[in-house]
């Protein structure tokens, strides 16, 4: 049976290789047609997924997609999309130019897999770590602690948190060998005691413990939110819901509709505008199995307008109401994710290990909780991005940031966006204590790691 579907799949590489030959990919890019965006176009021959790579490599290049139309009904895939530099100017760039038309172009040696798998993985520069679980205050302090204490260095991570559950991607290296853990004993001994955190002790908790497999890539949104789902976060939507939820977030307006003289289901989207949010509905279709065959988008203005018209892979469209239902509950999870909630704060330093446990200690002490964190390391520096809330669900105290920052250091930890304002109270609290007093503490002292 196995040997009949690797060729199977050998077969399908075959097929799909040969029609991009006799029908390569053309990527034209156009700065002259509009004043404020460039207008890339995309034919090719059409296949699963294609959509998602397209808007795969322009969401990670940070690009804007103001206005889309995709059609890809048959065997041909079409898609206009009209898009913007983060700063809302056309894209001139060169460099981003070529890197887009060798992407999407015949010269596109890969592509993204919708295939994936969750646990730990290991590749050759570092240990993913994919985590998910109850949210609490305090937890991502917890994990941190213990992935310090096990002598593992953060280098990367992404942290979403969403109606109570929360989700982790990070990238980890041997504090020795600034490599990925290889030892099976040593990642054992990590699933357990992470494990023993996301239950916060308990076993009648359920938990998913992290697996170990072998990957040679990562993308992290796609993962997260393949963690969210498993962990059906998506269930906590109710199909009365108001249009503002329990914290305050408007509620994205969706909705799905049969269209059977063409055996479409259309769904339609409305809600406030913000980056990726194109990436993140179209990856929710196609991981949910859906075929997109045409789109509308419009995202001019501050609300985004999107419409598709999707199909089952076998063709069919919606059929039930408790599957349209699903739909709807899993598109508003989905863009419901990646809104900020929160104080943004951003941590710029020299990298170390146990940086990032020392980080999220002080504001586990301070009563704030991590709704989001992004956590990069690049030429030996930190750059961190932290959304932050008082635990107890009122707005974060401009005097307790005040004193995190004096602690961490003035101009190490900065305050972005809201009206949290807050001044340097002296020279001395530039450079703060994080890399003196809280440096050498063990965390088995705090009580965070227990054998």
């Amino acid at each position: 049976m196995d040997a009949c579907l690797s060729y199977s799949y050998h077969m399908d590489d075959e097929i799909a290789r040969f029609i991009r030959r006799v029908n390569p990919p053309k990527v034209v890019i156009d700065n002259d047609v509009y004043k404020n965006v460039t207008v890339i176009k995309v034919d090719s021959a059409n296949k699963q997924g294609i959509l998602l790579e397209v808007v795969q490599v322009l969401t990670d290049l940070n690009l804007t997609i103001k206005k889309a139309y995709i059609s890809s009904d048959g065997g041909w895939f079409m898609d206009v999309f009209n898009v913007t530099n983060q700063d809302g100017n056309k894209v001139t760039d060169e460099i981003v130019l070529d890197y887009i038309r060798k992407s999407l172009g015949p010269d596109e040696s890969s592509c993204y897999s919708p295939r994936s798998t969750i646990g730990v993985k290991q590749s050759v520069d570092f240990t993913v770590i994919e985590l998910t679980g109850t949210d609490r205050p305090g937890l991502l302090s917890e994990l941190c602690a213990v992935l310090t204490d096990l002598q593992c260095n953060v280098v990367n991570a992404e942290i979403w948190t969403h109606r109570a559950k929360a989700a982790a991607v990070l990238q980890v290296t041997d504090e020795e060998t600034s490599s990925a853990v290889t030892d099976p004993e040593r990642l054992s001994k990590i699933r357990k005691l992470l494990g023993y955190v996301l239950t916060g002790g308990s076993r009648s908790r359920r938990c998913r413990e992290p697996k170990t497999t072998v990957s040679s890539s990562l993308n992290a949104d796609r993962k997260l939110h393949q963690l969210m789902f498993a962990d059906r976060d998506y269930d906590e939507w109710e199909n009365n819901v108001d249009d503002e939820d329990k914290i305050g977030r408007v509620v994205p307006d969706v909705d799905v509709s049969n269209l059977h003289d063409l055996d479409y289901s259309i769904v339609m989207i409305k809600c406030k505008d913000r980056p990726k949010l194109l990436f993140d509905t179209v990856f929710t279709l196609t991981d949910m199995k859906y075929v997109v065959s045409h789109a509308s988008i419009d995202a001019e203005g501050p609300e985004a307008y999107q419409e598709y018209y999707i199909r089952h892979t076998d063709g069919s469209p919606v059929k039930s109401e408790a599957e349209r239902q699903r739909v709807i509950k899993c598109l508003k999870a989905a863009i419901q994710r990646r809104v900020f909630e929160g104080l943004k704060l951003e941590l710029c330093t020299s990298d170390r290990v146990g940086l990032l446990s020392d980080v999220t200690r002080i504001f586990r002490e301070n009563s704030l909780t991590v709704t989001r964190a992004e956590v990069k390391t690049k030429g030996g520096k930190a750059l961190n991005t932290f959304y932050v809330r008082d635990a107890s669900g009122y707005e974060v105290d401009a005097k307790t940031i005040d004193s995190i920052r004096q602690v961490i250091g003035q101009k190490i930890l900065q305050v972005k966006g809201g009206n949290t304002e807050v001044k340097p109270s002296s020279p001395e609290s530039q450079t703060g204590f994080l890399f003196g007093v809280f440096k050498s503490r063990s965390f088995v002292n705090f009580g965070l790691i227990r054998s």
